[in-house]
């Protein structure tokens, strides 16, 4: 507030895992963007005003593939904007690495495209990250379902030209 000219940023990671009401509690009427600056509320261990100026953007990131999370909540819906980020290849550097990211991803429906993070950086080790990160993302993905669990992990196989 001090600084109306400057933005401030605050990001929640995997926001659907909290508790909306705890997380947010009297500021959730407070973060619509009608309400900025404007409203105030007291704040109930030290009774003082408080708002939420306009320039304060909260980022909330959430991982919509967990089926093991409730839905959000609608109130929550309602004051914030939704991006889908889907993977993108072009940010794999490794180009052993992003072959192998294109063939996996082409081969999972989209609840289940495996994110672009595993592959980043430089000198991956590819066999590590199939073993030790995409293969158990693909048992909590298909747990229960035997069929479709041995349909990815086959792709797990595919042997990479060696040039």
């Amino acid at each position: 507030q001090k600084d109306l000219e400057k933005n401030f940023y605050l990001v929640i990671d995997e926001i659907n895992r909290g508790n909306i009401s705890k997380v947010f509690g009297e500021l959730i009427t407070l973060i619509e963007e009608s309400k900025r600056d404007d409203y105030e509320v007291i704040l109930p261990y030290s009774k003082q005003n408080f708002s939420v100026p306009s320039n304060l953007f909260i980022i909330g990131t959430m991982n919509s593939t967990d089926k093991s999370i409730a839905l959000i909540d609608v109130a929550l819906r309602r004051r914030f904007t939704f991006l889908e980020l889907k993977p993108n290849e072009t940010l794999i550097k490794d180009e052993k690495a992003r072959e192998f990211f294109i063939k996996l991803n082409e081969q999972l429906e989209d609840d289940y495209k495996i994110g672009h993070s595993y592959f980043m950086g430089e000198n991956i080790d590819l066999e590590f990250v199939k073993e030790y990160k995409i293969k158990p993302l693909l048992e909590e993905y298909f747990y229960g379902d035997e069929e479709n669990y041995k349909k990815a992990i086959e792709i797990l196989n595919i042997k990479e030209d060696k040039q």
